[in-house]
């Protein structure tokens, strides 16, 4: 398994080895060890799925604040998504940036969006299926979020707000800059 740090370091790409032959392929998508010698320490407790069917729907930018706060392993198992992950924590160097990576079906490649961390993604593809790990439950009233077109974040997503694909939570979410100082670095 290789891991590499993204431009906000805590934010990893995991990128599983493939084992193939004629039968197809197998590979490791977790271990608690193996994640560990990385520096990613998160006792998973949910697993999560989700089925979009257009290209351009985009769900985020959420979070859940303490003390339900979730660290995310985040993976595509049909399809192709723009997967961001953005700097939420008060006081730290990176705070409001992002980093926004390619998850397919096709590369395997898993994003780790630690706590404090805001998270959406755009389907690139029609019928992609996400599938992700959390290490808290979900909490309704700890679940927050931020509006996917924030201007202070300077996102660059494939979609316009013309063709965005959204639920109506997502569209009236506040920007950064609303929110109170939920988590510190």
């Amino acid at each position: 398994m290789d891991v590499t740090p993204t431009a906000i370091p805590e934010v990893k790409i995991v990128e599983p080895r493939r084992f193939g032959d004629d039968r197809g392929l197998f590979c490791e998508t977790y271990n608690r060890t193996r994640f560990g010698e990385h520096g990613i320490d998160a006792d998973f407790v949910q697993d999560n799925q989700s089925l979009s069917r257009q290209v351009g729907t985009l769900r985020g930018l959420h979070f859940q604040s303490p003390p339900h706060a979730q660290a995310k392993l985040v993976r595509v198992l049909a399809g192709r998504v723009l997967d961001v992950a953005v700097d939420i924590r008060h006081g730290s160097p990176t705070f409001g940036r992002h980093v926004a990576v390619e998850l397919s079906a096709e590369n395997w490649r898993q994003l780790f969006v630690p706590k404090g961390f805001a998270h959406a993604f755009c389907t690139l593809e029609p019928d992609t299926v996400v599938a992700y790990k959390v290490d808290d439950f979900y909490a309704p009233d700890c679940d927050g979020g931020i509006v996917w077109n924030d201007p202070d974040l300077g996102i660059d997503w494939p979609v316009t707000a013309a063709t965005v694909q959204l639920s109506a939570k997502d569209a009236a979410l506040p920007r950064l800059s609303a929110l109170a100082p939920l988590f510190r670095y």
